[in-house]
């Protein structure tokens, strides 16, 4: 059994949340199909951003070898917080065959895409040996656009998530499939 307890204090949970995610595309670089189907993914991302559909940088180059822990071709789309719904449903919807590992980004590399991943798609096993256990900085990318861990300030208050979190149980009350959150 174990000792583990996650962690229920508000302050704390809200500093530990992660603030930036990477999705990488893999694709079987010697398949063109899939090649192109990922580079053709990698445009509508694109347009959507340019659009205004959410925010999503994809980096500049396209891995068409394995990089890194990544064992297949593959690219980074670095995404914020506030739009990793947005992303994560665009890119479940609209994958294909391709696979996404999605990983958030914190000062453990290794943590990030062997413990806290997530796949869409079939997972790919990963090479971890040249990932960092811990960093000192965060990794924190495209810091001119203040999302991020480089937002000004956190998008709701500890008072305005607790009015949130009050409001939102006066009225689930009335919902019987709901499950009643603890007293203490």
């Amino acid at each position: 059994m174990s000792d583990y307890h996650p962690p229920t204090d508000l302050e704390e949970v809200v500093n530990l949340e992660v603030k930036e995610w990477h999705f990488h595309i893999y694709f079987h670089q010697r398949n063109a199909d899939q090649h192109q189907a990922a580079l053709d993914l990698r445009d509508a991302v694109l347009r959507l951003r340019r659009d205004g559909a959410f925010v999503a940088v994809p980096l500049f180059r396209v891995n068409t070898d394995p990089i890194g822990p990544h064992p297949v071709g593959s690219y980074e789309i670095w995404v914020p917080s506030t739009s990793f719904s947005s992303v994560f449903s665009y890119l479940c919807m609209n994958r294909g065959d391709l696979s996404i590992l999605v990983h958030p980004l914190t000062r453990e590399a290794r943590k990030d895409h062997q413990l806290r991943n997530a796949w869409i798609g079939p997972p790919f096993p990963l090479d971890l040996s040249a990932l960092p256990v811990k960093t000192e900085e965060l990794p924190i990318q495209y810091p001119s656009l203040k999302l991020g861990y480089s937002a000004p300030e956190p998008e709701f208050t500890l008072d305005q998530r607790r009015r949130i979190g009050a409001n939102l149980e006066r009225i689930l009350k009335g919902e019987k499939e709901a499950a009643k959150a603890p007293m203490n």
